[in-house]
């Protein structure tokens, strides 16, 4: 029977796991904690893109002795050869008693493992606990490593009468904005669609102080090659990672979008002379990308909504009616939302007048 204790310190795991989800790469994001005596002698969290892994950094950066001591992982510790040694080998050489984690990891390297491994080398193992919060933590992860695509999340910028548009002008105020900047930094990619590009010049980069270096790889669906020549994008392109998927072969665009330092990525077009939105995902998985950030406009965030490919969503209301001003309405994606996800809710965070709402 674990103690109170027990679950005190798989909690602090849990919230070091938390505090770099998204900022992993494509391992997942694992906290860990090394108790001796009733007291935290290390800590540990899997390095930013993924390594070294958490239980390398608390014991590596224990300055006390390690022997006999207890470790609390929130997910199973890895077992098998890859970018780094296992784990468990490294628990093993020092001689910790006993292991805490709270979920089994979904890599069929490692999966169900971990326990056999480190009773065979009689230390005792505790799996399972807070189970319950690890697999509301870990479900992008199952998500993504199951499915070989991105965890999706939507959102997109109303006024109170549902348009998105107004003469190039934000609807939503600053609050609304830096909120936006937040969602970009907990993603790996960014997704828009060419026609997005062209009418709104974006950058697609985190713009929080301190946080610009976590800018995601920038995705844009241009079938075509429709976008601009002058766009900021494309002149920052050799600073941050841009791909464009394309069909449409224009050589002269591409000579132009290679040398600004673009990717272009060529793909097929299905029977509706439209990409696969499900190909295009496998592609971008295939780049580093577990965590995915929709910003399309109506026709690209529709055509998610349409195809069950949204994990979560974020609905930004401002509190301004913009009337004949306004542009682009998007009364039926706010009657998709309500019929794709089973649960939504206000998000009570400080954005002045504007409120958000989650889907889920």
């Amino acid at each position: 029977m674990s103690s109170k204790k027990d679950k005190l310190f798989m909690k602090l795991a849990l919230d070091l796991a938390s505090q770099r989800d998204g900022l992993t790469g494509p391992n997942p994001s694992v906290g860990c904690v090394i108790v001796k005596n009733n007291q935290i002698i290390s800590i540990g969290q899997t390095g930013i893109n993924g390594r070294p892994h958490a239980e390398y950094n608390a014991i590596k950066n224990c300055k006390k002795k390690i022997k006999g001591s207890t470790i609390y992982i929130s997910l199973e510790p890895c077992s098998h050869y890859g970018m780094t040694p296992p784990c468990t080998d490294l628990i093993i050489r020092s001689k910790i008693k006993k292991v805490f984690f709270a979920i089994n990891d979904i890599d069929r390297r490692s999966s169900k493992k971990a326990k056999k491994i480190l009773n065979y080398n009689k230390i005792i193992v505790k799996s399972f606990l807070l189970k319950k919060e690890a697999k509301k933590l870990y479900t992008p992860y199952f998500f993504t490593k199951s499915k070989k695509i991105p965890y999706v999340t939507g959102k997109i910028a109303k006024s109170k009468d549902n348009y998105i548009y107004f003469n190039k002008k934000k609807i939503t105020n600053n609050y609304s904005l830096s909120l936006s900047h937040i969602l970009r930094y907990f993603n790996q990619g960014i997704l828009v669609s060419a026609n997005t590009l062209n009418s709104d010049n974006p950058k697609l980069t985190c713009r929080i102080k301190g946080l610009e270096k976590f800018s995601p790889k920038r995705f844009i669906l241009d079938k075509n090659l429709i976008c601009k020549k002058n766009l900021q994008l494309i002149s920052n392109a050799k600073k941050i990672k841009t791909y464009i998927f394309f069909n449409k072969k224009k050589k002269e665009k591409i000579k132009h979008l290679k040398k600004a330092g673009v990717s272009l990525v060529y793909l097929n077009l299905n029977k509706n002379n439209h990409f696969d939105l499900n190909e295009v995902l496998k592609k971008i998985n295939t780049y580093g990308v577990n965590y995915l950030l929709v910003e399309g406009g109506k026709k690209l965030t529709m055509n998610f909504l349409k195809s069950n490919l949204f994990n979560q969503f974020y609905l930004f209301k401002s509190n301004k009616k913009l009337g004949i001003k306004g542009k682009l309405k998007i009364t039926n994606i706010i009657k998709e939302l309500g019929i794709k996800f089973n649960f939504y809710k206000k998000i009570n965070t400080f954005i002045d007048k504007d409120e958000l709402f989650h889907y889920y």
